[in-house]
């Protein structure tokens, strides 16, 4: 389980994408977050529980310039 995660974050998940990318960028945080795909482009919203069970680490912390 991952903590302290913020808009902008690239986060690994456990369980790769369809296109086979595991590097998500986070777009939208509250009760649900919004993932896009580092690799394809794809957008996904899940639940908060089951986004932090499902995300490995942090990958990069995103920027200002982001």
């Amino acid at each position: 389980m991952i903590d302290g995660f913020d808009i902008g974050d690239a986060v690994e998940m456990k369980k790769p994408h369809a296109c086979g990318g595991s590097t998500w960028q986070i777009t939208r945080t509250g009760a649900d977050i919004k993932l896009k795909c580092c690799r394809c482009g794809r957008v996904v919203m899940m639940d908060r529980l089951d986004f932090l069970k499902r995300a490995k680490r942090i990958v990069a912390r995103g920027g200002e310039n982001e």
